[in-house]
């Protein structure tokens, strides 16, 4: 527990800008190679957030019910006989309200605390105390909302709260390597993927090249089980006019699939380290694979052409072994994608089953 409370305070700390340079690069690593301290700065970033918001909705009711008692008193207005009808609601939903009522109760509780820590009459010994007693309450807020979220049948490793831009990225190396499109995690400070199983697992940038919108994750988190052999090979000579194709990928929160076919093998405005192909594509497509009818990986799907209906682009393959030469040049990281797909020659549907456990959906914070 005490171990807990010096966390929560490091934390706090670090929100609130109190660090050292120092101190505050040390804890950036920290959070950058641990995915559950990452995932605590992100709560509590949401808790803090939620007494605000808590504390402006006080205010502004406040305000109301002034407003309401004056008319009320001047006559402009007649008090209305109150109607529920709630039952079928309250049993139905009987876990989760009681457990959305212990947070309210422990939100007011700190809020109680954080005024009273606030009024000048308490000495230095009991300030020390409050403390660690709204630490405390933190602690129980976590794990309470932990239990609402395993109501929800939501993961237990799953962030408090969405990702601000979503996209779609797949295993390039079995061993946790994903490509996607750059501007899905660009400016990101944090990276989340989520499998069709959805599971979530941390991941972090190694390469970026924003002039191909290829860019190179790896999944850090020791719960990832790393694929022995992927079911696709990557393609890295150029794809035919008209080609078929398909792709995978996370428009919504699960997997859907789409097929097209190859319209021009360059980009816009003659872009040549790009395809337009013709497929439906929408913003969580972007960094999703784009297959050809034998289970190779042409490109990656990168953006659409909003001033035209079903023009949409990708990168092309050979983009992603110049992102690996790269990466090699830059680092001691060895990825090795294979050419040949082990799905060639099956249908359409067994094609999709032994690729989409590969497709993940990207979320950056």
């Amino acid at each position: 527990m005490r171990e807990d409370l010096q966390l929560l305070e490091a934390v706090e700390r670090y929100l609130n800008h109190e660090m050292s340079q120092e101190e505050r690069t040390y804890f950036e690593e920290l959070r950058a190679s641990n995915p559950e301290i990452d995932q605590l700065v992100v709560e509590h970033q949401h808790f803090l957030n939620q007494i605000d918001k808590y504390g402006e909705r006080k205010q502004i009711q406040a305000s109301l019910n002034e407003v309401h008692n004056a008319l009320l008193n001047a006559g402009e207005i007649k008090p209305a006989a109150p109607v529920v009808k709630v039952i079928s609601l309250v049993n139905k939903y009987k876990k989760v309200l009681a457990l959305a009522a212990s947070i309210a109760g422990i939100t007011a509780l700190a809020i109680s605390g954080l005024v009273t820590y606030l009024t000048p009459k308490s000495n230095p010994s009991e300030i020390a105390q409050l403390k660690k007693e709204i630490n405390t309450v933190k602690i129980s807020q976590k794990q309470a909302q932990n239990e609402i979220n395993t109501l929800k049948h939501t993961p237990s490793n799953r962030p408090a709260i969405p990702g601000k831009f979503g996209g779609t990225g797949f295993l390039i190396d079995g061993k946790g390597f994903l490509v996607t499109s750059a501007h899905v995690v660009a400016k990101a400070d944090s990276i989340y993927i989520v499998n069709t199983r959805g599971e979530y697992f941390k991941a972090k940038t190694l390469h970026v090249n924003d002039h191909t919108d290829i860019a190179i994750l790896k999944i850090v988190d020791p719960r990832f089980e790393p694929i022995r052999h992927l079911p696709y090979g990557f393609k890295k000579a150029k794809a035919d006019l008209g080609e078929q194709i398909f792709t995978l990928g996370y428009p919504r929160t699960e997997i859907v699939y789409n097929e097209g076919y190859l319209s021009a093998k360059t980009g816009y405005n003659g872009d040549t380290v790009a395809y337009q192909i013709a497929i439906s594509a929408n913003p969580g497509n972007s960094g999703g694979p784009i297959f050809n009818q034998h289970g190779e990986v042409i490109g990656v799907l990168s953006g659409k052409q909003v001033t035209a209906e079903g023009v949409v682009f990708s990168s092309q393959s050979k983009n992603i072994y110049m992102a690996l030469d790269s990466l090699k040049q830059d680092s001691s990281t060895i990825i090795r994608i294979q050419s040949n797909s082990s799905v060639k020659g099956a249908d359409r549907v067994q094609q999709i089953k032994r690729i989409e456990e590969c497709i993940f959906n990207v979320m950056s914070y």
